[in-house]
């Protein structure tokens, strides 16, 4: 048998049936430990890790003695089982050992900035810098190779649900709507710009006029905005999709399958045993899901569910609620189940968090076999908690926190405070996946700012009711045919069925405050492209980012991210964004704003920092 250069087997292919073997491995040294004479080094490539060892008889044993940790080394030697003691059950290749006889080193690394043998928490910085690095440690690695295969999945169950992948361009116009855009600046024509796409919008609804009937794609988009735990800064992907001839529960019908399927198919990674939503996924009204949940985004693994109390203290003892109720305001209240046995430091530290959060604080009443306690009960009085814990359901035991203001702000309150209250209590599953849909968001909204009606969601949405609605009823009652797929608590996507008709977008965007001109203008591909026959259709676009983060059990999208951006849209490793040279900048017709960029004498070079 040729004998290949580098290797005969990967690092996780050895077992004991290849004992006796001559073979021939290359990986980094994971691990190196020194027993008086034996040496033991970790292997590691990408498939896995296998156990070389030297002794004073092994010629290589002098190479080995030398090589720095994460160098790059290449084994031959004999395969040799291990015996029952040292057998490591964690390991693909743990039944044997590979006994070292020669070794080449292929590259030797300086000392390390950060480790990559285990799991140490290091600062992002170094992290980010240092990321080639950071992507060779197991648990990155592993998540990664996640996110590779929930695209393969997608991929497959996409296509198996009739849908086509088409390629939308990067290079587009800029647009008025949305966050804002990353320009690119034409060479070719002066002070003219590019924008970087914010998603494939009106390129897939233009797919739909062109008559191509089930779109998707793997969708690389770029917004101008600042990071969070669940959002990259600057770049991100999506399951992009659209559908022709289709109702909201046609698109529901559509996806569903393939978001349960790929959940099901990862819920048991790394052996986690996750359970996941049944079929069909709830739908939740918007104004439903603010109410008892607080947002429009509620984790649904979280049993606590929000009530509107504000009747209940309406002309009541406890005369701040009452005074909040007769101003128009609300109370909602939120369930504290079996907290009999908390101290009264629990719902004092619940009232001082929420003053943290900003807020004026959050109300409570403590309950202990069936016995309300604290002011706001010996207020309102033993009948009027009675009616409280019967609207709530409450138990003997159960207290109960109230948030009080205009309804917004109580709402968010109330939101937040769901969520403490669970987590203080372990009330949360997190071996669940909960999804569902928020349906019926308002079309409009009033502008407190500026003083108008404004879009409220996405402008290219049709609302329920169509035209008719548009001139017969109050813009802030009337529904869009908008939703958004949620999943424990994080929003996968915003989707909508689209509003294809010109006339009936020509009055929604007057509803706003736009002109028939303004309309023409900013979005004339698409509008120009309804007037010659465009199909009803609607789609959506689930964050890949975010599902895998979700799959992954990671609370930051950035370990599941390749080459990440720190929270100042900042690439670290390869020193972005730069300083480009005066030449370029001529070649593009730029010239710097007085102040900018006094030492853009050079382009900096990738990896500059």
């Amino acid at each position: 048998m040729t004998t290949h250069a580098y290797r005969t087997h990967n690092c996780a292919a050895l077992s004991r049936a290849n004992e006796g073997e001559t073979v021939r491995l290359s990986g980094w040294v994971h691990r190196k430990r020194d027993h008086g004479g034996v040496l033991f080094i970790d292997l590691r490539d990408h498939y896995g890790i296998t156990q070389v060892v030297a002794d004073v008889d092994s010629p290589a044993l002098p190479v080995l003695e030398q090589v720095r940790v994460e160098s790059v080394i290449t084994i031959d030697g004999s395969v040799k089982a291990r015996s029952e003691a040292t057998v490591n059950p964690n390991l693909a290749t743990g039944e044997i050992e590979v006994f070292a006889r020669a070794a080449t080193v292929q590259s030797a690394a300086q000392e390390l900035p950060l480790p990559v043998a285990g799991e140490a928490d290091y600062p992002e910085d170094i992290r980010l810098r240092y990321r080639f690095l950071d992507l060779r440690r197991e648990r990155i690695h592993a998540n990664i190779m996640l996110r590779s295969q929930v695209i393969a999945s997608i991929r497959r169950r996409m296509i198996e649900q009739g849908f086509t992948e088409f390629q939308t361009p990067i290079l587009t116009a800029s647009s008025p709507e949305g966050a804002r855009d990353y320009l690119v600046p034409s060479r070719v024509h002066p002070g003219k710009f590019y924008a970087l796409p914010q998603a494939p919008q009106m390129f897939k609804q233009l797919l739909m006029v062109a008559g191509f009937d089930r779109y998707f794609q793997i969708a690389p988009c770029f917004r101008d905005e600042d990071a969070r735990a669940d959002r990259s800064p600057g770049e991100f992907y999506q399951l992009d999709f659209e559908m022709s001839f289709v109702t909201q529960e046609d698109v529901f019908q559509a996806i569903e399958p393939v978001l349960h399927g790929l959940f099901t198919e990862f819920a048991d990674w790394q052996g986690r045993g996750r359970q996941v939503s049944q079929l069909p996924f709830p739908r939740i009204p918007y104004r439903e899901s603010m109410l008892k949940y607080g947002n429009d985004k509620p984790d649904l693994r979280n049993p606590l569910v929000i009530s509107d109390v504000s009747e209940l203290f309406r002309g009541s003892g406890f005369g701040r609620f009452a005074s909040i109720v007769e101003a128009g305001d609300v109370v909602r209240a939120i369930p504290a189940p079996n907290t009999a046995d908390k101290s009264r430091k629990f719902f004092d530290d619940m009232n001082s968090w929420a003053q943290s959060e900003g807020y004026a604080g959050l109300g409570y009443a403590t309950r202990k076999g069936g016995v309300f306690g604290g002011p706001i009960a010996n207020n309102h009085g033993a009948e009027g908690m009675q009616a409280i814990a019967d609207a709530l359901g409450l138990g003997p035991d159960d207290g109960v926190f109230f948030a009080a203001g205009k309804q917004a702000q109580a709402a968010k309150l109330a939101g937040l405070a769901r969520t403490r209250v669970a987590e203080q209590l372990n009330l949360i599953d997190p071996d669940r996946f909960e999804f569902c849909w928020i349906v019926d968001f308002p079309m409009f909204e009033w502008d407190e700012d500026n003083k108008k009606v404004d879009f409220s969601h996405n402008p290219f949405s049709m609302p329920q009711g169509e035209l008719e609605a548009l001139e017969t009823k109050d813009p802030l009652e009337i529904l869009a045919y908008q939703y958004d797929i949620v999943c424990n608590g994080v929003e996968l996507s915003s989707g909508a069925i689209r509003n294809h008709r010109p006339e009936i977008m020509y009055k929604a965007f007057e509803i706003a405050g736009y002109s028939q001109q303004d309309v023409d203008t900013n979005f004339a591909g698409m509008i120009n492209a309804f007037k010659y026959g465009a199909p009803p259709h609607g789609g959506s676009a689930p964050g890949i980012d975010r599902m895998v983060m979700l799959l992954a059990g990671e609370p930051n999208i950035r370990e599941v991210v390749l080459f990440p951006m720190n929270q100042r849209a900042e690439d670290l490793m390869m020193g972005a964004p730069s300083q480009v040279s005066a030449k370029q900048l001529r070649e593009l017709h730029i010239r710097l704003a007085e102040g900018a960029g006094k030492d853009m004498t050079r382009a900096v070079a990738p990896g500059a920092g």
